[in-house]
């Protein structure tokens, strides 16, 4: 607590509080969602099997335009990365040394996950237990590492986007939702592959957003062009006109459009809205983002109250930690449960599953707050490195080949750990896998996240 009350009073009088309000928001909701939509079966072995209970709960649908907060993630995010790399240049560092803080906060409670795991599937495949097996667990639980895939797609383009930004304001996103559609007509006339860029850009056009939010709350002069261009407005008006336009334009695409209302994954569903982001997606984040707008004022003025804000900090200090181990959480219920014989498994939607929600997200909680005890410190440790380690101490000459090989490094392991979290997310979930993880991916992963690490250390600064 008094470790809090000093984060809290350090907190500079500037900072947007809402930003990370939003963000343990967004986290516990994506959490809860999971928890409660899950529905618990078995299968003909009598092993038991868990899957999404959407299918058969249609009259939940419209729910998901508002449990549907990854958009509202990868805005928090937008305006966090701006606000961050802009610091960093304003202290003497670079992009690449804050590229690399970034990864280290993303990557070390990651790498905790994938290496628990790949040990657990590694004693389990020891003991005898089927391979198949195996990987159907250790699947479930990396699930969430498919989000951080794709946000670690977005990170790297921070600087290079948001100089775009700077440049071209909102025109930026509104190219990207352009594209987007382009990507949504392809997969709407059979060729599916033309929406895979839709992972990039759909999120980068979200991710921009944050950058107009930072930028219309703090504006900063650009001496490169002497017109620069319209800002975001953040007023009420402005959150209305967004917030309500944003709801029609998603009704329209949803209802007269070809687009489904579920705004989370159902399958059999003619496509996904979130896999990959589609067009409707993107106006329900416009009304998201008119929303958030409209609540901010209020917000901010309850954030300044001192418990509150403590609240905050201490669920940011270990966010990542709670999505990535909420579904293994799950695993070790279900697993404790039925070993005792005490796990229910009712239909979905009836009476006795909805009657079932509350305790079940309570022993949940109970749980994940157990992994977040246990493995919370390794992402509350991470710490910025110093300012002073983004600039080569290297021979005059050798600084922009050192500053060049530096870079190109990064994008080598940030490329190595996007590889290995697709690769295993597109590995069938009863592929024979003894570690749970596809090696090839698990060594990519560690070569990658190492690479980082070096980097961060100063390898590689000096000429």
């Amino acid at each position: 607590m008094r470790r809090l009350a000093q984060l809290a009073e350090r907190t500079p009088a500037g900072r947007e509080r809402y930003v990370d309000l939003l963000r343990a928001v967004a986290i516990a909701m994506v959490v809860i969602g999971h928890w409660t939509v899950t529905v618990i079966g078995e299968d003909a072995t009598g092993r038991p099997t868990g899957r999404s209970a959407l299918p058969e709960l249609p009259w939940a649908y419209p729910l998901t335009w508002v449990a549907q907060v990854m958009p509202v993630f990868f805005l928090v995010g937008g305006f966090a990365n701006a606000a961050s790399l802009t610091a960093r240049r304003d202290r003497g560092g670079d992009a690449a040394g804050w590229l690399l803080d970034r990864a280290a906060r993303l990557l070390r409670p990651t790498t905790a996950l994938l290496l628990v795991l790949a040990g657990a599937a590694a004693v389990a495949s020891l003991a005898g237990v089927d391979a198949t097996l195996v990987r159907t667990v250790v699947w479930f639980a990396t699930v969430p590492l498919w989000f951080l895939a794709a946000y670690l797609l977005v990170v790297p383009l921070t600087p290079a986007m948001y100089a775009l930004h700077r440049r071209f304001g909102l025109l930026v996103p509104v190219a990207l939702a352009v594209l987007v559609a382009a990507g949504d007509v392809g997969r709407a006339t059979g060729t599916a592959e033309l929406a895979l860029p839709n992972y990039l850009f759909g999120w980068l056009a979200v991710h921009q957003l944050g950058f107009a939010w930072y930028d219309a709350r703090t504006p900063r002069p650009d001496p490169a062009h002497d017109h620069p261009p319209r800002r975001l407005p953040l007023s009420r008006r402005a959150g209305a006109v967004a917030l309500l336009g944003g709801l029609a334009a998603t009704v329209l695409l949803t209802t007269v459009g070809p687009y489904p209302v579920a705004m989370l994954n159902v399958p059999g569903e003619r496509l996904d809205n979130a896999a990959p982001p589609s067009l409707a997606l993107l106006t329900l984040t416009v009304a998201q983002l008119g929303l958030i707008l409209l609540l901010r004022g209020p917000a901010e003025r309850w954030l300044h109250r001192p418990r509150p804000w403590r609240a905050v900090i201490a669920v940011n200090a270990v966010v990542l930690t709670v999505f990535l181990w909420h579904l293994t959480a799950a695993i070790l219920l279900v697993g404790a449960l039925d070993a005792t014989g005490l796990l229910p498994t009712p239909a979905a939607g009836s009476a006795a599953w909805l009657a079932w929600r509350l305790p079940w997200v309570l022993l949940l909680a109970v749980v994940l707050a157990v992994l977040v005890a246990v493995f919370g410190p390794v992402e509350a440790r991470t710490r910025a490195t110093r300012p002073g380690r983004d600039a080569p101490t290297a021979r005059p000459g050798a600084v922009g080949r050192s500053a060049a090989v530096r870079g190109t490094l990064a994008a080598v392991g940030f490329a190595a750990v996007v590889y290995a979290l697709v690769r295993n997310a597109q590995t069938p979930r009863a592929a024979p896998e003894p570690l749970g993880v596809p090696v090839a991916a698990l060594v990519a992963y560690l070569a990658g996240a190492g690479l980082l690490r070096l980097l961060r250390s100063g390898w590689g600064s000096r000429g």
